[in-house]
């Protein structure tokens, strides 16, 4: 009981990773239609952002989130305005596969910036942990889980309560419409880059806080976010919820328990475990638990 416990602590935090990097994923999404393959450059640049100004400057920790996700949202709104705007009209194919360019001109800067050392983000956590039913539940996940919630929260709100929330959702459903009814189309495109950035940084700070540190590798993160969002459906926020839960539960409970019931995996399979049930959700709704059918593949 307490190893199983243990392992959806461990699987919890993932998810809320996850799930801040997906729900940003599915925003860019909802709004153009087009996957941003850039998102988690955006996410490594985010945490490098909150590390320079925790670590370098001696900010204080939570100015230094704030202060790297709005660095993150100013760099989304950049790569909206400068590599994204020009392309509206054109194939979303070559939107798409611009934002793996946009990638690695972020990508390739951040990584000499970050070098061979493990940088860290200035977190007060440490090994502080409390016990429950003989399994630790370290602060630094419940911090993460705390805010996956809180932000989730904030977004349902969002887009439920206020009116540049029902105008992003009107811009999702249909961008012509939206036009004619007076809503800036392009203020929302940027609005949607400028919001995934600043998750993307809270959830870059949490991978790279406590003992993870953050490297390049880091990135690989993001990248894991994917299954999430093609799992729970490319234009659904409460998919992409449920998907990071799914995909990070998934692969805490394989690297706890695969040694046991399958070695002859290797000791890292649970890091391929988000294809896996990509793969497996596929075959069966290729549009995702809660996707459209009609949602187009990119």
């Amino acid at each position: 009981m307490t190893t199983f416990l243990q392992a959806t602590i461990a699987g919890l935090s993932l998810a809320s990773i996850y799930a801040l990097l997906a729900l940003g994923f599915v925003i860019i999404y909802k709004a153009m239609q087009v996957v941003s393959f850039a998102h988690p450059a955006v996410m490594l640049f985010g945490a490098y952002m909150v590390s320079w100004f925790a670590v370098d400057l001696g900010v204080s920790f939570v100015l230094a989130v704030v202060l790297g996700a709005l660095a993150a949202a100013l760099l989304g709104y950049l790569s909206e305005r400068i590599a994204i705007r020009p392309m509206i009209g054109k194939p979303l194919f070559s939107i798409a596969i611009l934002t793996i360019g946009l990638d690695v001109v972020i990508r390739t800067p951040i990584n000499n910036l970050i070098g061979l050392d493990l940088r860290g983000v200035g977190d007060p956590w440490g090994f502080n942990s409390w016990t429950i039913f003989g399994a630790n539940l370290p602060h630094r996940s419940l911090a993460m889980i705390v805010t996956a919630l809180v932000i989730t929260a904030f977004l349902f709100l969002f887009f439920r309560y206020t009116r540049v929330g029902l105008a992003m959702r009107a811009t999702a459903i249909d961008q012509e419409v939206a036009l004619v009814q007076g809503i800036n189309v392009g203020r929302i495109f940027a609005l949607a880059w400028m919001m995934a950035g600043a998750m993307a940084a809270v959830a870059g700070m949490f991978a790279a806080s406590d003992l993870a540190g953050l490297s390049a590798s880091t990135y690989i993160v993001g990248i894991k976010a994917l299954p999430a969002i093609v799992v729970g459906g490319l234009d659904s926020i409460n998919g992409a919820v449920v998907g990071a839960l799914v995909v990070g539960l998934a692969e805490a409970y394989t690297a706890t328990y695969q040694s046991g019931v399958a070695p002859w995996l290797g000791g890292n399979f649970s890091q391929v475990v988000p294809y896996v049930v990509l793969l497996a959700v596929l075959l069966f709704r290729p549009y995702g638990l809660f996707g459209l059918a009609q949602v187009e593949r990119v």
